[in-house]
């Protein structure tokens, strides 16, 4: 099992909190939980980028890519929408004539 997957949000976030506030080394955290040092940096990384959206779970997404994923949900929608009216005012203008 990955490293990222066996540990929760709120352990992974109290790790980097010993790094970020208490200034203990990401490879001496590491040693202490089982896991790489690089695993211990990711998670650093990853709360100073995300904050509060930081492991957002499996399936989940950080607010940032949920808002995106609506946003892009919403283009597509008025696209096709677009796409149905004028669709429309061929048939009409068709028959108009």
């Amino acid at each position: 099992m990955a490293a990222s997957s066996k540990f929760t949000a709120e352990y992974k976030k109290e790790i980097v909190r010993l790094v970020n506030e208490l200034g203990k080394k990401p490879a001496e955290v590491a040693k202490d939980i089982g896991v790489t040092a690089t695993t211990v940096r990711r998670w650093v990384k990853q709360v100073n980028e995300n904050g509060e959206g930081a492991f957002p779970g499996k399936g989940n997404l950080t607010p940032e890519d949920e808002e995106r994923r609506k946003m892009l949900k919403r283009v597509q929608d008025l696209e096709e929408e677009n796409a149905i009216l004028k669709k429309a005012m061929d048939i009409f203008s068709r028959d108009a004539r």
